[in-house]
């Protein structure tokens, strides 16, 4: 069995962030999202792994390498331009040959990994299996449609009016009969190649397509406030360990881990959070749910439920939350203008200024 990791996607749901950085590598825990799916196809057992890849193709490159590092052998698999799910099958034909295979999609996050699922793939064997979860917005996502036994009956891609709360997961694991599905389908109006209606393709002539729904975690790191969340949850299992300096009168509370390097000076660090190496907390509040990467440095700031990315600098600064802050990015105090109030008033006026 091999898996097909797709990170070509451009990422425009996280912009500013992906116009200079792929989406797949920005960091949950100071670990890329793309890292984790990575580890979890590896845990699976899987060592064969198709990277298809876009315009940040060079950046991703450079962080994966050959795979060696996660156990797994890397092919990269170039694509011109996201043209959809199923395109991105068709393209990697050459890779996948006459295996069976599991998709995933990059910047997806699953607690507990997808090694059950591919156990109980192998042992069965049906066409194609999806994996569903309950969401509270069905319109952003492919749905899908069950009759009253489970069985699926039809998928949609972000309808308009969902016929059920259940959308797709962004793990897919495919037999070779999907590579007759996703040449037999056209553009959707979207003009991408949808692997919803290649699926669609495969219950219409009755294959064998099953559907397992996830009640653990899931999410797609497409914006801003997904991503926090799953900073939040990963840190959530973050164990204290102390590496880098703490001096005497800054204090640690509840988990923190400070990587070798780091330096904390007169701050207070709640936890959970993750101190980067070689990052410089310093006369600062870094509260829980808070994410800092290499070479940072806060200073004289405030920050919780944020990630900071590698190199920054948050100096002088009251207070930041719910923040994404770029590589190198330098946040500082605005210059006070001086405030003045102009008046006309009436006789026998009362008026109160707030100074």
């Amino acid at each position: 069995m091999k898996a097909l990791v797709l990170s070509g996607g451009a990422g425009t749901r996280l912009r500013p962030i992906t116009h200079t950085s792929a989406k797949q590598l920005v960091p949950v825990a100071n670990k890329p999202v793309l890292f984790y799916g990575l580890e979890a196809i590896a845990e699976a057992g899987i060592t064969e792994v198709g990277v298809v890849v876009g315009e940040t193709a060079a950046e991703i490159e450079e962080a994966v390498g050959d795979g060696s590092r996660f156990g797994v052998k890397v092919t990269y698999i170039p694509q011109e331009k996201p043209l959809g799910l199923a395109h991105a099958v068709i393209i990697s034909r050459e890779f996948l040959g006459e295996d069976d295979f599991v998709m995933y999609l990059g910047d997806n996050f699953i607690v507990g990994g997808i090694s059950g699922l591919v156990d109980e793939f192998r042992t069965e064997r049906p066409d194609a299996q999806i994996l569903l979860t309950k969401v509270a917005d069905p319109t952003s996502f492919g749905v899908a449609e069950l009759d009253p036994a489970g069985h699926v009956v039809g998928l949609e891609e972000k309808p308009e009016r969902p016929k059920s709360d259940l959308a797709l997961v962004g793990v897919y694991l495919f037999t070779p009969a999907v590579h007759e599905a996703v040449r037999a389908i056209g553009p959707s109006w979207r003009g991408e190649l949808e692997i919803t209606h290649a699926i669609q393709w495969l219950i219409d002539r009755r294959h064998d397509v099953r559907s397992t729904t996830i009640a653990g975690y899931w999410k797609d790191t497409g914006n801003v406030t997904d991503m926090l969340e799953v900073n939040r949850s990963v840190l959530e299992t973050v164990d204290c360990r102390i590496d880098g300096s703490v001096d005497e009168s800054s204090e640690i509370i509840g988990r923190v881990c400070v990587e070798t390097g780091a330096r904390i000076v007169n701050s207070r660090v709640v936890g959970p959070a993750v101190i980067g190496h070689s990052t410089l907390i310093s006369g600062s509040y870094v509260g829980p749910f808070t994410s800092v990467a290499d070479g940072c440095r806060i200073e004289d700031s405030e920050i919780e439920y944020s990630i900071v990315l590698r190199g920054a600098s948050i100096t002088g600064v009251r207070r930041i939350e719910a923040s994404l802050i770029g590589r190198d990015v330098e946040v500082t105090p605005a210059p006070r203008n001086p405030s003045s109030h102009r008046l006309v008033l009436g006789d026998h006026s009362k008026v109160q200024i707030s100074s």
